[in-house]
């Protein structure tokens, strides 16, 4: 059985199987509202329905349908990957607040502590980040001195090792160490709780304060200066990419002739910023 056909299984769904590949099947055996949700123009995909089953389960006392009904309050019929990749804690939160509308006031809007953590973990499944469980990011050990002349870098990241998050969105932050020739992925950093936050984007900035340099594919206005009060370089490659191509590129500059502003977060003098500078080059 296939993890989806389980967890699916496990919440009253089931997912077909023909020869090799699973079919994009899914159903809720005793609840109409996902019936209706399947049977629509825009039918939800076995990875979504994998994912909703999942999620459903990690809520107290919530069915599949109450969930589908939850997430049509945000992101409309369509549910897909991609509208759940935008999903946040208070989005979810207040849509039950919505759905269990008691005397003129929404439930759920001042969740205690275990439930506000039950949102996170629901969000994170729909988010997809259950894949990275079972195929997890090659996280190495590292301690500081570990990597002479090499410097800490935070890519704002939805998917994989692959720079495709706007700084203020991303769900989690890749943190790198690298030098000339060595790159280490060393650790992620989830942003979920920045949702709590009363300042989102100061959050994130103390989230990655101890990385000089930050690859975004987006970032606006304030949360750029708040970046660079924080002695952080911001770096936008809006197409985004496999971030270890994208910092190949910087390994390079690195071990050549870097510009001055990576020069000066090397840390190499400004009577070191020459044509002929090698990596080894002490400041």
């Amino acid at each position: 059985m296939s993890r989806h056909s389980a967890a699916a299984n496990g919440m009253g769904l089931y997912v077909q199987r023909s020869g090799n590949a699973d079919t994009k099947v899914a159903r809720r055996r005793s609840h109409p509202a996902l019936m209706e949700t399947l049977m629509t123009n825009q039918p939800i995909s076995e990875e979504v329905a994998f994912r909703i089953a999942l999620a459903a389960r990690a809520l107290p006392d919530t069915s599949v349908g109450d969930l589908i009904e939850a997430l049509q309050t945000n992101l409309g019929d369509e549910l897909t990957e991609e509208s759940l990749a935008n999903l946040t804690v208070t989005q979810l939160k207040r849509s039950f607040g919505n759905i269990y509308e008691v005397d003129g006031e929404w439930e759920g809007e001042d969740a205690d502590n275990q439930d506000i953590e039950a949102f996170k973990e629901a969000v994170r499944i729909l988010w997809g980040e259950i894949e990275e469980c079972e195929n997890p990011l090659p996280i190495e050990p590292y301690q500081d001195g570990d990597m002479p002349n090499s410097l800490r870098i935070a890519v704002a990241s939805n998917t994989a090792e692959k720079l495709d998050g706007h700084f203020g969105s991303c769900h989690r932050y890749l943190v790198y160490q690298l030098s000339a020739d060595a790159l280490k992925l060393i650790e992620v950093r989830s942003a979920l709780e920045a949702e709590e936050s009363g300042d989102k984007n100061q959050f994130r900035v103390n989230l990655i304060r101890d990385c000089p340099l930050l690859y975004v594919v987006s970032i606006g206005g304030p949360a750029a200066a708040k970046v660079i009060q924080a002695n952080i370089y911001p770096m936008k490659i809006e197409a985004g990419g496999d971030i270890r191509d994208i910092l190949a590129d910087l390994q390079q500059a690195i071990a050549t002739s870097p510009p001055p502003w990576l020069a000066k977060i090397l840390g190499v003098g400004a009577d070191k910023r020459v044509k002929n500078y090698t990596a080894s080059t002490p400041s």
